[in-house]
């Protein structure tokens, strides 16, 4: 199977997971597109949806799905959205997309948080894909400087401000043996508004396309 090809039955497969005439939360990304275009066919049957990112907005309001601030929805029972690189404990790097701190929030607002990827995104170790870190643009030297002291090499997404007008310093070069820990370092350096690990909250299930098909990891 091709990689796109993995990416839509994983998409597929989430569809079992949203809750009729509910309002779900819906992320960003390749494979969520993927996502999206199945959640048209049950649009009618959605209260509606909450999105991550003004690309996902267009997208669901194209396939008949009504979008709401989450603000107006209050707490979701379920997140879906895709990562760039999980382990088997659940933990996440996101935000190649640059939505990572809108996916933070919603994930943080919702009951479950269920992650789809293909077989290419599970590492032994989180740190192989750069570390997205979105900083408001007057402290992005400082922070950088900072970053640098935890070991990585930061690097200006070039040409990107996020949906909420901010940049990424994409971190290379870091060995992320204990998630929990460096994203709380991270979330403390003034001017950092989010980074792209999810381990405090980590996804509660991973749905995995493989060449075999589906497989499942869920949370203690």
């Amino acid at each position: 199977m091709t990689s796109e090809n993995l990416k839509q039955a994983v998409a597929e497969a989430a569809l079992d997971y949203v809750p009729r005439g509910e309002i779900i939360g819906v992320g960003t990304g390749a494979t969520v597109n993927h996502f999206i275009r199945a959640l048209g066919r049950i649009a009618g049957d959605l209260e509606g949806a909450v999105s991550s990112s003004e690309a996902s907005t267009r997208l669901l309001e194209a396939e008949g799905v009504r979008v709401l601030t989450l603000n107006e929805a209050g707490d979701l029972p379920v997140y879906i959205d895709g990562a760039d690189e999980t382990t088997r404990h659940l933990q996440l790097i996101k935000g190649g997309g640059g939505a990572l701190t809108r996916e933070k929030v919603i994930a943080a607002a919702s009951r479950r948080f269920i992650c789809i990827v293909d077989s290419s995104k599970l590492v032994g170790t989180l740190g192989r894909f750069p570390l997205p870190v979105e900083v408001i643009p007057m402290a992005r030297s400082y922070v950088g400087r900072q970053l640098v002291k935890l070991g990585g090499r930061p690097v200006l997404r070039e040409g990107f401000t996020t949906d909420n007008g901010n940049l990424i310093l994409d971190v290379h070069d870091l060995t992320i043996n204990e998630p929990m820990k460096l994203e709380q370092q991270i979330n403390n350096i003034a001017g950092v508004v989010s980074n792209g690990l999810f381990a405090m909250r980590p996804a509660d299930i991973v749905l995995i396309a493989e060449e075999g098909g589906i497989r499942t990891l869920k949370g203690q």
